[in-house]
Parts: C-alpha cells; sequence; structure tokens
C-alpha cells in the first residue's frame, strides 16, 4: 500500500497534507491527554530513548520536524541542553498548545515553533546539527522527498533521529498490537476527541509505513550514511538514525 495514498478522510478530494493539517486542527487540545492515555505513558520513555541517540553528539541547533505540541523538543531540551530548537508543523493547532507550553516553561529563549511544511523546510541548506522528528514521517504526503530534505538542512556530519511506529512480527505481540490499534485506539480516540477519522487512519498509516529494513534503504537512497533501526518494545515502536 501506497502511504501517499492513505489520508485521514476518504471522502474528501484534499491532498494527505491538507487532510493531515486538518485532523491536527482538530485533535489538537486532546492529543498530548490521549497520547499518554492510550501508550500507557510508555511514549514518554520511547521519545527519551530517542533522543538519547544524540547525547555524544551534542547538537546546539536541533529542527524538531512535525513538532506539534511540542513534546519531542521539551524532551531534547531537558537531555541534550542545545542552544536552540526550532519546530516546524502544518497544524496551527497544534502549534498553538505548543506556544502555551513554550510560555509557560518558560522557554522562549531556546525554543520557536514556526508554521511549515516539513517537506519544503524554509532553511538553508547545512543549517542544524540534529534533526528529530516523532510519529510524523509517517504522515508525509512524499516520504522519500520529505527525508531528502531534512537530509538537505542537516550539517555535514549531522545526525538525524526519526521516531515511529512499526508493525511487530512476532507472536501473539503482533495479534494483540493488531487488535488495540485496530479496534480499542478508535474507540478511545472517538469519546474523547471528537474526531473519529483521525484514531482510524492511525493504524492504517502505520499498515503503509515501510518500516524497518524497508525505511533505513529509502534512508540509504536518499543519502544518508550509517543508518540504523532500534526496534523498541518488540516492535511497536522504531527509532531510526542516519547522519549526513
Amino acid at each position: 500500500m501506497n502511504p501517499e495514498n492513505v489520508t485521514p478522510y476518504k471522502n474528501q478530494q484534499a491532498a494527505k497534507k491538507e487532510q493531515v493539517a486538518t485532523m491536527f486542527n482538530n485533535i489538537s487540545k486532546t492529543y498530548d491527554f490521549l497520547n499518554h492515555f492510550m501508550s500507557l505513558g510508555i511514549d514518554i520513555i520511547w521519545r527519551k530513548l530517542a533522543i538519547k541517540e544524540l547525547l555524544k553528539d551534542r547538537p546546539q541547533t536541533i529542527l524538531d520536524v512535525a513538532t506539534g505540541t511540542g513534546d519531542f523538543a521539551f524532551e531534547a531540551l531537558e537531555i541534550l541542553k542545545p542552544k536552540k530548537i526550532i519546530g516546524v508543523d502544518i497544524s496551527e493547532g497544534m502549534l498553538a498548545v505548543a506556544k502555551e507550553k513554550i510560555k509557560k516553561r518558560k522557554k522562549e529563549d531556546c525554543f520557536e515553533v514556526r508554521l511549515g511544511d516539513s517537506e519544503r523546510l524554509l532553511f538553508d541548506n547545512d543549517s542544524f546539527d540534529a534533526i528529530t522528528v516523532a510519529y510524523g514521517v509517517r504522515n508525509f504526503e512524499n516520504l522519500e522527498k520529505g527525508i531528502a530534505d531534512m537530509l538537505r538542512v542537516l550539517k555535514p556530519g549531522g545526525k538525524a533521529v526519526i521516531l515511529e511506529f512499526s508493525k511487530p512480527k512476532a507472536f501473539p505481540i503482533k495479534q494483540l498490537y493488531n487488535f488495540y490499534f485496530h479496534y480499542i485506539t478508535p474507540s478511545i480516540g472517538k469519546v474523547f476527541s471528537k474526531d473519529s477519522s483521525a484514531y482510524t487512519y492511525l493504524p492504517e498509516s502505520v499498515n503503509a509505513f515501510p518500516d524497518g529494513k524497508d525505511f533505513t534503504d529509502l534512508m540509504d537512497k536518499v543519502g544518508y550514511k550509517n543508518t540504523k533501526c532500534r526496534p523498541l518494545a518488540f516492535g511497536i515502536c522504531s527509532i531510526y538514525t542516519g547522519v549526513k
């Protein structure tokens, strides 16, 4: 299945990019709560593990792509203490939540967010020491184009860290995961977020995503070096890394 053909709203003619922006605007107010609730808080541990991939690199400037409400960037600020993080997202609703958090936590001097397209980053070549993305790449309209543009704005020697859902292969994790993702998740999402499409789209987008070796192969193809995939929690989630 082509990830570009998997969209949140089946009856809309709008491009995937526009639909994803609409979806995240719709669920922005309940997004953080649902994330932690549905993953039993494990998503926080996964984020920490992903950020720690950059500990040795000590990046001073970080671009957080598909930053959403900023959770991944806040984790990076806490663990890596960079001089500056810029977060980019196509959803104004999610960025509004991120801005509130930045103000509340008094991080205006080191963390700013901008509305923008993750596949057409408005930055010069070789701008950032590191790039991070959590649960964002599977929403790209054109995955190859998106990760290639991330590589463009990375400084030579800079590292990209991508955290994304993957598909567990082993019994019984695979069966339990599929049941939870296809039946429980949409039900919870419907109750709390009032946008059931968003949480039916979630398992569909994960299913269509080229995970594991398929994704590192794609990273290799666009020019990343030393690509690695580190599965977490029996393969429910994976951390991908690559260097420019």
